[in-house]
């Protein structure tokens, strides 16, 4: 009984070779990247609280259209990978040029609504019976000023997603992590050059970290695609790129079909927590500051989470391409496993530290005390948020996208947003008060992950009957 209870539940040493092979780089990216991307930050948090919580409000909005991407190019992903399992180059290659179609035009509607209406939305975030009209002024402007240059990146972001996604769809993330690596470093020397004004070159603030970062993002771009077409051999379907490009109406329907809800999905569900991010800031400047804060050091930590996530997707996604429907379940259950107790380990690190990070900051003492606290609650909730990710992936794998955007942003948007917004309006609950009850929701959206799982509903073979 024992035996049988340890074969369903962990793999052989074989096992967890493959799924480190896949998890690993995608985790050594997300761990440099989010590393510098905290660091960065804390360069940003020595120009003030006012400039930071600014950047905080600037990236929220990118925020949402940054996930519109990654919902596109993720929602073509899951034929790809079912494709490259098939060993359909053709597939895989008409897959990447859908994506990019799709990403233009994502990119541009962005593009116009945040120089439209980009004060306007920053403006939810600043609550004038609470904040000076001082502080709301200079926050406005720092927000306004950060978000018009970062739009000069949008467009090498969103290439270079299409191209670093679908390589990792065929099981190659050594080349995306290295392009990643370059573009993370080079953005980190330029935020110290540019930030402090150093080298003689001029003292720019946060004007220069939102220059630095579209600086790296034209680096990773040139980076991935050089490397793609350097390995036509590893990569068939970039040998002849522009040749025999064929998006057909079956294609498009079935990506529509599946694909859709997965990108509204991605839209809605960051909508919901940018919606959420609002309802804290219900509590003040400070509380976007300290907000600002836990959420970096979180996203360090959570690497664990979404690497395994996005492991069981290929993976997985691989197994139900080439037809081993019972191989897939199997390798699904114990990747679960081993994402739940890992993230366990990990948020407990997280928590044990959560005291360091804000004491990096040149910020008020309230500030810093506020952001360790979310800083523990969000790594003791950590292994929840294993669960609920690996079961969002896996409903994704099979594509379940349908199923996905009720899991996913509608429970966003009517419990996590509605909890949030009601507590922040009609009573006097703390920020960090707001934020366990937010997170403490988030176990009945485990749970019905969990079930759906269980219940097998996203064993499914796309590509088997789609023609290309």
């Amino acid at each position: 009984m024992t035996l049988n209870l340890k074969e369903r539940w962990i793999g052989d040493r074989s096992f967890y070779e493959t799924v480190l092979a896949v998890a690993v780089p995608i985790m050594a990216q997300s761990l440099i990247t989010n590393f510098v991307n905290m660091l960065d930050n804390i360069m940003v948090g020595q120009v003030g609280t006012l400039p930071m919580s600014g950047v905080s409000i600037s990236n929220q909005l990118l925020f949402i259209f940054n996930l519109a991407m990654f919902g596109t190019v993720n929602a073509v992903g899951i034929f790809s990978a079912q494709y490259f399992g098939r060993n359909d180059m053709d597939g895989v290659k008409n897959c990447l040029w859908l994506k990019l179609a799709a990403c233009t035009l994502i990119t541009i509607a962005g593009t116009a609504v945040l120089v439209l209406f980009g004060e306007q939305l920053a403006g939810l975030y600043m609550d004038g019976e609470i904040n000076s009209a001082e502080d709301i002024a200079v926050t406005m402007a720092c927000s306004r000023q950060y978000i018009l240059i970062m739009l000069a990146g949008m467009f090498p972001f969103a290439f270079t997603q299409c191209i670093a996604s679908t390589m990792k769809e065929a099981g190659e993330t050594v080349l995306p992590m290295r392009a990643s690596f370059l573009a993370v470093g080079v953005n980190f020397v330029f935020n110290w050059l540019l930030i402090f004004g150093h080298f003689g070159l001029p003292k720019m603030g946060i004007a220069g970290a939102a220059l630095a970062t579209v600086i790296s993002r034209f680096v990773e771009l040139a980076h991935v695609t050089i490397s793609a077409l350097g390995s036509k051999e590893r990569f068939p379907f970039f040998a002849d790129f522009t040749e025999n490009v064929h998006i057909t109406k079956s294609l498009i329907t079935s990506v529509a079909g599946r694909g859709l809800p997965l990108i509204l999905n991605e839209v809605f569900w960051s909508m919901g927590v940018a919606a959420v991010a609002q309802c804290y800031s219900t509590r003040g400047l400070d509380a976007v500051a300290a907000y600002n804060i836990s959420n970096t050091v979180n996203s360090l930590f959570i690497i664990i989470c979404i690497s395994m996530g996005n492991a069981i997707g290929i993976l997985v996604g691989q197994k139900l391409g080439a037809g081993e429907e019972e191989e897939a379940v199997e390798t699904d259950r114990k990747m679960i496993v081993m994402s739940v107790v890992l993230s366990a380990l990990f948020g407990l690190v997280m928590a044990l530290l959560a005291p360091i990070f804000p004491a990096l900051y040149n910020t008020d003492d309230a500030v810093k005390e506020t952001a360790a606290k979310l800083i523990r609650i969000g790594g003791l909730l950590m292994a929840n948020a294993a669960l609920y990710n690996s079961a969002y992936f896996t409903l994704r794998s099979g594509g379940k996208t349908v199923i996905t955007f009720l899991f996913d942003s509608v429970f966003t948007c009517a419990v996590s947003f509605s909890l949030a917004y009601l507590l922040s309006r009609y009573t006097q609950m703390t920020l960090p008060q707001l934020f366990l009850s937010v997170q403490l929701a988030d176990v009945m959206k485990s749970v019905i992950g969990l079930w759906l799982v269980e219940k097998r509903v996203w064993v499914h073979n796309l590509v088997a009957h789609t023609q290309v």
